[in-house]
């Protein structure tokens, strides 16, 4: 059972969500809240898998809530994905870079709803492809300076690679194929370089490809 928590303020889009999720037998709305504070604290309480958070909220928005969920190790399996209306903008990519595993439009057809949602609880990153696109485009004309002390040197050759194939929106089994190697074996690749360099989940690693000069939008 995939465990949700919804944090928006606004009441119609957490009951139109939510009847979305009802009517899955392997998903279950275990709390809602509508501020920042109040989904960090319930985060805490219920400790779900996922917690779908809006960007713009009152008292806390969902930028600090995310930085709160990703910095409190209590919480290393919650993984969130932030709402937005306007697909990529300053707001989503600060909110990956606080730990946020992906983000949705809200105007989401509700398949690719559900579909995100289980995604989610695997611990995959969660980026639309209109969202990688422009996170591409937005690296061609606007690159972001590195996180410091965080560099494509503290990778082996084969954890850069991983990571490169991790940024070109490849999954494991097709890493492994790319990288003739075993799914367990590429696994452990990505892990070990999101340990390096401290990226909370796969969707970090996207934005550090990217800010690290390790993938440019033509592929070299």
């Amino acid at each position: 059972m995939i465990r949700v928590l919804l944090v928006d303020d606004q009441p119609l889009i957490r009951r139109g969500f939510r009847a979305l999720l009802d009517l899955e037998d392997d998903i279950e709305v275990v709390a809602e809240a509508a501020d920042g504070r109040e989904g960090l604290e319930l985060a805490r309480e219920h400790l779900p898998d996922v917690v779908l958070i809006d960007i713009r909220m009152p008292v806390v928005d969902g930028i600090a809530a995310t930085r709160s969920i990703a910095a409190d190790p209590a919480l290393d399996a919650v993984h969130v994905v932030v709402l937005t209306n306007y697909g990529l903008d300053e707001y989503v990519l600060e909110a990956l870079r606080a730990g946020a595993a992906g983000s949705l439009v809200k105007d989401v057809v509700p398949e690719d709803f559900l579909h995100a949602v289980r995604v989610a609880a695997r611990g995959d990153a969660l980026l639309a492809p209109s969202i990688t696109r422009r996170l591409i485009n937005r690296y061609v004309t606007q690159p972001l300076p590195v996180v410091p002390g965080r560099g494509p040197e503290e990778l082996t050759g084969r954890e850069r690679e991983a990571v490169v194939l991790v940024a070109r929106g490849l999954s494991n089994d097709q890493i492994a194929a790319r990288m003739v190697i075993s799914p367990l074996t590429a696994k452990t690749h990505i892990n070990r370089a999101m340990t390096k360099l401290r990226a909370r989940d796969r969707a970090q690693l996207v934005v550090f490809a990217y800010e690290s000069g390790l993938v440019s939008p033509q592929g070299s």
